[in-house]
């Protein structure tokens, strides 16, 4: 696709972020909430939930931007490292809008890299 290629692909339907809500495994932090699930697409995809419990419509708008930018860099590693793809549902917390995009990658590392690539598994 080259370098004109879309960076990330979102999820926008109700329905897929219905889905994710009650189907999809979790991960807690206190920067996010994420759920996520394997599709039988192509790439990763994205969807990224920020309500006014977080705060005006700025910080609202850094909490998805510090999210995109970090799950950008999440997505090229775990692209790498399994053939299998996911679709994710981020839900911004109250700290979201305070924390770096290198903060956010580092817990998604931490957190969701572990249960995206289990030990032992075949990819």
């Amino acid at each position: 696709m080259g370098e004109f290629s879309k960076r990330f692909y979102s999820i926008k339907n109700d329905r897929e972020f219905r889905f994710l809500f009650n189907k999809g495994e979790t991960s807690v932090n206190y920067g996010f909430v994420c759920y996520f699930k394997k599709n039988n697409r192509r790439r990763n995809r994205i969807g990224i939930v920020t309500s006014k419990k977080i705060g005006n419509a700025v910080k609202r708008n850094r909490s998805r931007r510090v999210i995109r930018e970090a799950f950008r860099l999440f997505d090229h590693d775990i692209s790498s490292l399994t053939a299998q793809r996911y679709d994710f549902i981020f839900v911004a917390r109250a700290q979201t809008a305070s924390l770096k995009s290198t903060k956010l990658l580092s817990l998604m590392n931490k957190r969701l890299k572990p249960l995206l690539i289990k030990p032992g598994t075949k990819t």
